[in-house]
Order: structure tokens, then C-alpha cells, then sequence
């Protein structure tokens, strides 16, 4: 049974198992850092679909498919799919996914939704609810900018502190066992309001919230950042991730050459032109299953603190002149010695 440790931390019995996992991104993607990592790079934005939001289901559909692929799984194995987007009504997972016949849960934390999924997930296999199941969401910079700021075709100008919405998606499948890499511990996040407006400036408004969640975990369970091979948070970008280092220092935490952003690995800031670097729930959840989940699955790491942040903003309440709340979901993943 699960326990918990403090007043937020979750320590799960069963551990759950990462079985198989898959990144597929678009062709800015896969000319940045991390281009040899990616399962599949798209080079046809539009991915031959008639939308962008057509084209974002594709990402899913295929990160779905090639995780199941390298788990050695098919759909019918699965006891549910955990899944969400940037979109209303998380149309590009719904369309997305139907063909898979499996068990829907659809789930919004905005660019947190990968760790979100993750959250549900391990719960349901942790209780026994399921055996295995699928961890999936994406993100599309032509369907994210039509829907929150402004359609390409009216050429806005782009600030420093903007961040490039990841074309991208990750997928994850866990199991309640057959891995040596583990999920042991989480932690949800709570609403953080930092009273950002600045629908621009996304890793201001959630830095916040990520030092909160980070705060409440130290605390919890008395852990330092020292021990970890890995404390990664996403998207926070270049702006959002210098505000975390500066909250936390007040705290008395360092987090030192530990810390890394997945906006930050994504991308190229120098010769991509992406300012503050990535976001979007495509960037965290293309980071963490090709980069993150494969250092563990080499050895390189063992002992990983993954924290996705969210801007939980809508077209609506930005129009409306309301400031950006974030929140920030953790997951610890470890590799288990034999």
C-alpha cells in the first residue's frame, strides 16, 4: 500500500515499472541537442494532415505506437491511457487515441500534463486498478499560438522572456513490474498564483509554483539535492528557471550542477531563435522519454527528480485580464539494482 510521507510526498509500494517509452517531435525539434535521442522526427510540420490540431494527434497516435512497440506490448494489454494537451477539450488526445480501443482517462495540468499522467497512472497500478497502462500528451507550436496568443499569420513580435511551444510528444507505458527503472515516490503539486499576467512570460508565472512542490518534497522527506543525479524541471526556460534558483537560495537550498530545464535542453537558445527557450507539454514529455528515461536505462543516472510545471491559464481568463496560476507535479524515478 501506498504511503505517505509528510504532507505531500507519496511513497508507492508497488513501484512502478517504466516498460517501454517514446519521444516523436517536429523538424525544429529534432534540429536541436537532443535530434539523435527522438524516436521519429517529423520534417512535414503539418505531418501531411489538413490542421496543425490533425497534425498534433499524429504526434500522439505514433509516440503511443512506438512505446508499445519497444514495451513488446499491444493496445489490448493495456487497462487504460492517461493522456492530454494544450487544446480544448484535449481534442488532439481524443482524436488522437480513439483507434487504440483502450480505456480513456483525459487529464489537463497544462504543461505539467506528463507528470500528471504519470500521478494517475502509478496510483491505479500501485492499488491494483490496473496492470499496465499508457502515459501520453503533446504539444504543437502552430495549434498552441492559434490558441493562446495570436494565429502565425499575423506575425506577432516575440519578447525575450517567450518560450517556443514544443511540437513534440512523449509516451510512457508502465506496468506493476519488468523494469529496472521505477517510479518510487511523487508529489502533487498545489495552485500557486505568482500574480503574472504576461501571457509570455510562462516561466515567471510558474517558477513559483515548482519551488513550492520542490519545497514541500525537501521537507517531506529531509532528501537534499545533492544526492540526486538529476533534478529536472519543465518548462520553465531560461527567465522562469533563474527565478527558481533565486526562490530556493532564500530558502537556504542550492540546487547546484544538479539542475537542468527541459526548456532549456531542448533547444539550441543561441542558434534557434526560441528566446526563452521551450515549452508546452510536448517539452517535458519528449525530455523525459528521450534524453532522461534513456540515461537511466544506460546507467548514467539512477536517481532522478522529474518536475513538469504548469500554466493553467485559458484563452478566456487571459482575455480577461486574470493573472496565470501554475502548479508543479513531481516524480522520482529510480533505477533499481539487481
Amino acid at each position: 500500500m501506498a504511503q505517505r510521507i509528510g504532507n505531500y510526498t507519496i511513497k508507492l509500494d508497488k513501484q512502478p515499472s517504466v516498460l517501454g517509452y517514446a519521444a516523436v517531435v517536429g523538424k525544429k525539434e529534432g534540429q536541436g541537442p537532443l535530434g539523435r535521442n527522438f524516436d521519429m522526427v517529423y520534417e512535414d510540420t503539418l505531418i501531411g494532415q489538413k490542421s496543425w490540431e490533425k497534425a498534433e494527434s499524429v504526434l500522439q497516435r505514433e509516440a503511443v505506437k512506438k512505446a508499445l512497440e519497444k514495451a513488446g506490448c499491444q493496445p489490448s494489454d493495456m487497462d487504460g491511457i492517461i493522456a492530454g494537451d494544450l487544446l480544448n477539450q484535449c481534442i488532439s488526445s481524443t482524436f488522437g487515441l480513439e483507434p487504440f480501443d483502450i480505456p480513456f482517462l483525459g487529464v489537463y495540468g497544462a504543461c505539467s500534463t506528463m507528470a500528471e499522467s504519470l500521478l494517475v497512472g502509478s496510483m491505479m497500478i500501485d492499488s491494483g486498478a490496473a496492470n499496465k497502462c499508457v502515459c501520453v500528451t503533446s504539444s504543437h507550436f502552430a495549434s498552441s499560438e492559434r490558441q493562446f496568443r495570436f494565429p502565425l499569420e499575423y506575425g506577432g513580435q516575440r519578447p525575450p522572456t517567450a518560450q517556443w511551444t514544443v511540437t513534440g510528444s512523449g509516451s510512457v507505458i508502465l506496468g506493476s513490474s519488468g523494469s529496472d527503472i521505477c517510479i518510487t515516490e511523487m508529489s502533487v503539486g498545489k495552485i500557486v498564483d505568482a500574480g503574472i499576467k504576461d501571457a509570455n512570460n510562462m516561466g515567471a508565472a510558474m517558477a513559483k509554483s515548482a519551488a513550492v512542490t520542490l519545497l514541500n518534497y525537501f521537507s517531506d522527506t529531509g532528501y537534499d539535492p545533492k544526492q540526486f543525479d538529476m533534478i529536472a524541471t519543465g518548462d520553465l526556460g531560461f527567465v522562469g528557471s533563474q527565478i527558481l534558483i533565486e526562490l530556493l537560495s532564500r530558502e537556504g537550498i542550492n540546487l547546484g550542477d544538479k539542475y537542468t530545464d527541459c526548456g532549456l535542453l531542448i533547444f539550441d537558445r543561441d542558434k534557434q531563435g526560441v528566446d526563452s527557450g521551450g515549452s508546452g507539454c510536448g517539452c517535458s514529455a519528449s525530455v523525459l522519454c528521450a534524453y532522461i528515461l534513456n540515461g537511466l536505462k544506460e546507467g548514467k543516472l539512477k536517481d532522478v527528480l522529474f518536475i513538469a510545471t504548469g500554466a493553467l491559464m485559458s484563452p478566456t481568463s487571459v482575455q480577461q485580464g486574470e493573472s496565470i496560476p501554475g502548479v508543479a507535479h513531481l516524480i522520482r524515478f529510480n533505477k533499481i539494482s539487481n
